[in-house]
């Protein structure tokens, strides 16, 4: 899908729609706003001009390596297409590989790649699955994707409180309940592992000189 955006008309369409909210288009503190919404426009959705070959292929690597990859809490941004309202949150992802391996840098730019489009979480989730089984055929994929929706705290039932859990496990992880759980307990473990290995985070002496 295309995203030749054309700012004129956006900015066009920005501007009736700030006239239909009861808004003067042309006050000093929305001159501009058609303009800065075109553009944030063409970030928030230029994930359907990147290329996901260009993005994958140049870090595919032959390794011998057989256990667990995960890369947790990649943060990521993205529009409900219902609403054009943002949701936003974390994906986990894990894959066992078969003979080759991704760069973990490319991991995140393709969560940015999905997330930067109109989307609903649930076909992000399946998206970042597919593609990894795609580009790497690994014996196994695992995506798990928790996010905040304000389509649900700002409008319709608000519930300050609620997020959405979505997953999409291929392979060996729907296969395997064993390997499924090992990568569902290894993301409860995150905030230990945080927590053990933060430089700033040393033992306290006592007065005995001892560590405590």
């Amino acid at each position: 899908m295309s995203n030749q955006m054309n700012k004129d008309r956006v900015k066009a369409a920005i501007e009736v729609l700030l006239a239909e909210v009861g808004e003067d288009p042309t006050r000093d503190g929305l001159a501009r706003t058609p303009d800065r919404v075109a553009k944030a426009l063409e970030f928030l959705t230029s994930g359907y001009e990147q290329d996901l070959d260009a993005v994958m292929n140049d870090a595919l690597f032959s390794v011998d390596y057989s256990e667990m990859v995960i890369v947790k809490d990649i943060d990521f941004y993205s529009l409900c297409e219902h609403h054009l309202l943002p949701f936003f949150g974390k994906c986990h992802i894990a894959y066992l590989p078969r003979g080759r391996v991704v760069g973990l840098s490319k991991i995140s730019r393709l969560v940015d790649v999905f997330s930067r489009r109109l989307q609903i979480q649930e076909r992000l989730t399946n998206q970042i699955a597919e593609m990894i089984s795609e580009k790497l055929n690994p014996l196994g994929v695992g995506v798990v994707v928790e996010a905040t929706h304000l389509c649900m705290l700002m409008r319709g039932v608000e519930k300050q409180n609620s997020f959405a859990l979505t997953s999409a496990m291929l392979g060996s992880f729907r296969e395997n309940s064993r390997t499924r759980m090992e990568f569902l307990e290894l993301l409860k473990l995150r905030g230990d592992m945080r927590s053990a290995l933060d430089p700033a985070r040393v033992p306290e002496e006592s007065s005995e000189g001892a560590l405590k």
